[in-house]
C-alpha cells in the first residue's frame, strides 16, 4: 500500500480524496495555485506544495509542476480527481516514466475512450449498444447528407474531440444539415484544434443514463447500477439520482452486465462510467469517462461503498473489496450541484462567503470546500458544493432534499440553490418524468413568464 498520495486537484474533490486517505492511514499531499493558498484542501492535507500562479494552465494543468511536487514530497501515487489531468493519457505516461502510480486506468484505455469515434468503435466491438450513425469522421457535406438519409432525421453532428456541448449541432432536415455541419466543424476547430466531426441519429426525448463500472485491471469487473443525469443545462449536469426512476431491475441487470463484461474483457482498472442515451427501453452508448464522476456520491449512498478507497486499493495492486453478488441497491439518492452563479442567467458569482452553514441530519451529505470568510477565486469552475441526500425511496429522498436545501446557508454570493427549491416543487420532477431537454425548456418558459 502507498505511504503518501498527491492529489492533483482542488476544491471538494480534493477534500474527498484526502478524507479517504486519512481513513486508510495514508499521508496526503495537496497542490495549489497561489490563488488557492487559503483553500480548505490545503489546510486539511498533511503537506502542501504551491505549483504555480492562478491560471490552470500554469498550475493544475502543469504536468512538470505536479511531477516535481511528487519528487519533492516523496509521493508514490497521484489521484487526479475529475477534470484537469484526470483523463490525460500523456500525463499518465509521464507519471509511469517517473515511477509514480496513477490512481486510475491505463494510458491506453484513457486514450481509446478519449476519442469519441474510437470509443464508439471499441464499445461496438465489445457488444455495447451504440447510436446509429457514421462509422467514423465525416469530412464532406455530401457524405453527411448520405449518412443522414440512411439513418433518418433529425441527426446530430458532434466533434470527435468534443465536450461540454461545443462542436455539437442538430439538423432537423436536409436543408438545415449543411449549416449545422459547417458550424459544428468551425466550433470544433476553435475549441479543440480539431475540426473532425461525426454524425448520429438524434433521439427525440431520451434520458441520460450512466452505468458505474469498476475493474481490478486483471480481468475482473463489476457494475454498480446506473445514475440518471438527465436534468442538464447546456449539456452540463445539475441534478443526478440513483437508481434511475424509469429503469427496471431487468434493464439494469442487462446493461450492467454488458458493461461489466466489456470492462473485464479489456482489463480495465479502477472507476469508470459508461454513458448512454435511453429511449423506449433501449440504451445507446454516448461515451465513457475514465475517471471518478462528480456524481459518484449517489452511487456510494445506495451501495454503501467508498469508490475512492477502492480506486486506491486496486492502484496499489490489491483486490476490490466486493464482487457483483455483494452489490445490492438500498434506497434512493439524489445529488444537486451547488454553483456560485447568479440566476436566471447563470453568470459566475465569485466573491467572499460571509456565512456558511451546511445541512445535516439523517441521510444528508454535503461535499464542499467552502467556509466562513472563504474567497471564491474567479479562475476555476463555479461548483462550490454537492448536496447529496439518501432515503428509503425516492419520495423520502426528495423530502430530505427539500429539508436540506432549507437548512443550507451560503451568504455573500449568489448560488443555484433557488433553482433546486423550484425544481423539487415541479410535478414532472416529483414523478421523475423528464428527459435531457426538460430543464432547458422549463428555464425558457420561466424566462418568458418572468
Amino acid at each position: 500500500m502507498f505511504d503518501k498520495i498527491l492529489i492533483a486537484n482542488r476544491g471538494e474533490i480534493a477534500l474527498r480524496v484526502i478524507r479517504a486517505c486519512r481513513e486508510m492511514g495514508i499521508a496526503s499531499v495537496a497542490v495549489h495555485s497561489t490563488a488557492d493558498a487559503d483553500a480548505m484542501h490545503v489546510r486539511m492535507a498533511d503537506e502542501s506544495v504551491c505549483i504555480g500562479p492562478p491560471p490552470s494552465t500554469d498550475s493544475y494543468l502543469s504536468q512538470p509542476a505536479i511531477i516535481s511536487a511528487c519528487e519533492i514530497t516523496g509521493a508514490q501515487a497521484v489521484h487526479p480527481g475529475y477534470g484537469f489531468l484526470s483523463e490525460n493519457a500523456s500525463f499518465v505516461q509521464m507519471l509511469e516514466d517517473h515511477g509514480i502510480t496513477f490512481i486510475g486506468p491505463s494510458a491506453e484505455h484513457i486514450r481509446i475512450m478519449g476519442d469519441k469515434i474510437t470509443a464508439k468503435e471499441t464499445a461496438k466491438s465489445l457488444g455495447i449498444p451504440v447510436v446509429p450513425g457514421s462509422d467514423g469522421g465525416v469530412a464532406e457535406v455530401a457524405a453527411a447528407k448520405r449518412i443522414a438519409a440512411q439513418i433518418g432525421y433529425p441527426v446530430i453532428i458532434k466533434a470527435t474531440a468534443g465536450g461540454g456541448g461545443r462542436g455539437m449541432k442538430v439538423a432537423q432536415d436536409e436543408t438545415a444539415l449543411e449549416t449545422a455541419f459547417r458550424t459544428a466543424r468551425a466550433e470544433a476547430k476553435a475549441a479543440f484544434g480539431n475540426d473532425e466531426v461525426y454524425i448520429e441519429k438524434y433521439l427525440q426525448r431520451p434520458r441520460h443514463i450512466e452505468v458505474q463500472v469498476f475493474g481490478d485491471g486483471r480481468g475482473r469487473a463489476v457494475h454498480l447500477g446506473e445514475r440518471d443525469c438527465s436534468l442538464q443545462r447546456r449539456h452540463q449536469k445539475v441534478f443526478e439520482e440513483a437508481p434511475g426512476p424509469v429503469i427496471t431491475a431487468e434493464q439494469r441487470a442487462r446493461i450492467g452486465g454488458i458493461c461489466a463484461n466489456a470492462m473485464a474483457k479489456i482489463g480495465y482498472r479502477g472507476a469508470g462510467t459508461i454513458e448512454f442515451l435511453f429511449e423506449d427501453g433501449e440504451f445507446y452508448f454516448i461515451e465513457m469517462n475514465t475517471r471518478l464522476q462528480v456524481e459518484h456520491p449517489v452511487t456510494e449512498a445506495i451501495f454503501g461503498v467508498d469508490l475512492v478507497r477502492q480506486q486506491i486499493l486496486v492502484a496499489a495492486g490489491e483486490e476490490m473489496e466486493f464482487r457483483q453478488e455483494d452489490l445490492q441497491i438500498r434506497g434512493h439518492a439524489i445529488e444537486v450541484r451547488i454553483n456560485a452563479e447568479r440566476l436566471p442567467n447563470f453568470t459566475p458569482s465569485p466573491g467572499t462567503i460571509s456565512q456558511y452553514h451546511a445541512p445535516g441530519g439523517l441521510g444528508v451529505r454535503m461535499d464542499s470546500a467552502i467556509y466562513d470568510g472563504y474567497r471564491i477565486p474567479p479562475y476555476y469552475d463555479s461548483l462550490i458544493g454537492k448536496l447529496i441526500v439518501h432515503g428509503h425511496d425516492r419520495p423520502e429522498a426528495l423530502a430530505r432534499l427539500n429539508r436540506a436545501l432549507g437548512e443550507l446557508i451560503v451568504d455573500g454570493i449568489d448560488t443555484t440553490v433557488p433553482l433546486f427549491r423550484a425544481l423539487i416543487e415541479n410535478p414532472d420532477i416529483q414523478r421523475g418524468d423528464y428527459s435531457i431537454h426538460w430543464l432547458e425548456r422549463w428555464l425558457a418558459e420561466m424566462a418568458v413568464s418572468a
